[in-house]
């Protein structure tokens, strides 16, 4: 059913599907060695989850899925003609499809297939292909293009538009020879963004802004890449527009950040607060993407995470496969024990003895499970209470300490869930 200007619609986001054509492996040693020695993608069931997000929007009809960047293992051009066709079933369902780079997706000289014991380098993308792939997932439909990099802005539904901004860094890929990770924004496609409130405002519509990268911090510890080079002129920028809805992902982990300048000082004290949302990554446990609402007569937007239903897409399709019958146990089991199995080798050359070191490690991958779910801080307390805890924060000069102080570090908000009304442009 076409929603009119009145009825409240709802719609999914998704980021980092990291997906990986099943052609590209055989499963042998090259490839579980790539899988064993990654950050925790669920690359050889890749297919199989975006298939369940294709039987996750037949099932529940969003009206529009936003999908944030990082499409892509890494850029390969098979992973992506194939992910374009998943797209076109989508959409064929009656759900709406936008996309936008990330930094894995374009110029990516790290495109591998995995054959036996051999990593072999494989066909990647440029620009060019990427808005000729993905042609009717945003691109066709924009309202207006940049012409400084491959952001638009498109009408979602009546009262609704998406600002999907290409923050990554991709053009030198090739000379680097390794996809550059950190992202910015243009002044260029500021002035762009500037342009593009203006006509919204003049059509009375609300605006959601969408970028790969994150606009905050969205950990305390002291790490480069994630957010916006620029995020400072960025956030400026995006205040003076009046645009306080950011969909982010970039970092992997679920997290829910309020911009901390707002109201804090007599310059500022009337200033609306700027939410960024970093979705967890859809390749990488729990496997989630965020469901949302938009209620055009009040323009408020909710969101809240939602596992996509891996489970009952392979009972629905008579798959047999008890790894896929029963994901959830399955995927946070390999989650946990990955996470187990890095804390040990940290601790590898350390002076705690081997029952410590494993209660260390027990205690890392509870964490980790629930820090990447974005439920760290609502559990805090037990994993606190768990032997290795202490133990861990004995290690004064460690980084480990450190990482693990800030991701139990209590927050004001909820990072799986979020209520905000658009300000009015």
């Amino acid at each position: 059913m076409i929603a009119t200007s009145t009825q409240p619609v709802s719609f999914w986001v998704a980021t980092d599907t990291h997906y990986l054509n099943k052609s590209l492996q055989d499963g042998g040693p090259a490839f579980q060695s790539y899988v064993n020695s990654g950050d925790g993608k669920m690359l050889p069931y890749s297919d199989e989850l975006m298939e369940a997000l294709v039987h996750d929007a037949e099932l529940k009809k969003p009206q529009f899925l936003i999908l944030s960047g990082d499409l892509t293992n890494n850029g390969e051009a098979d992973s992506h003609k194939e992910l374009a066709a998943k797209l076109k079933r989508i959409e064929k369902q009656g759900t709406s499809v936008y996309v936008i780079p990330g930094n894995h997706d374009l110029f990516n000289p790290w495109a591998r297939s995995f054959k036996g014991d051999k990593q072999i380098v494989t066909d990647h993308i440029t620009s060019q292909d990427f808005t000729e792939l993905y042609a009717d997932y945003g691109y066709n439909e924009a309202i207006s293009r940049d012409t400084n990099s491959l952001s638009y802005v498109v009408e979602a539904s009546p009262g609704l538009w998406l600002l999907m901004i290409d923050s990554s860094q991709y053009v030198n890929n090739e000379k680097y020879g390794f996809p550059q990770t950190d992202g910015r924004i243009l002044p260029a496609t500021l002035s762009w963004i500037k342009d593009c409130v203006t006509l919204a405002s003049e059509q009375h519509a609300s605006i959601v802004t969408v970028m790969h990268h994150n606009l905050l911090s969205h950990t305390s510890m002291s790490v480069s890449g994630f957010k916006l080079n620029n995020s400072q002129e960025t956030m400026a920028a995006l205040r003076q527009d009046g645009l306080n809805l950011v969909l982010s992902g970039h970092i992997h982990m679920q997290d829910i950040r309020r911009d901390p300048a707002a109201g804090q000082t007599a310059a500022d004290s009337n200033a609306f607060p700027v939410f960024d949302i970093a979705t967890s990554a859809f390749a990488v446990n729990p496997h989630q993407y965020g469901e949302m609402t938009f209620d055009p007569q009040s323009r408020k937007v909710t969101y809240h995470t939602a596992s996509v239903g891996v489970e009952q897409w392979a009972a629905d399709n008579g798959i047999t496969d008890p790894n896929l019958l029963h994901f959830k146990a399955y995927a946070e089991q390999s989650f946990s024990e990955s996470s187990y199995n890095k804390a040990m080798k940290n601790l590898k050359d350390s002076s705690f003895s081997e029952a410590d070191k494993q209660s260390m490690a027990r205690m890392m991958s509870a964490l980790n499970v629930k820090y990447f779910a974005g439920t760290a801080g609502t559990d805090a307390e037990a994993i606190k209470a768990m032997p290795g805890y202490q133990l861990w924060l004995s290690q004064k000069e460690g980084f480990m300490s450190g990482y693990i102080t800030s991701m139990l570090k209590p927050k004001e908000h909820s990072n799986i869930a979020l209520e905000v009304t658009l300000t009015t442009q």
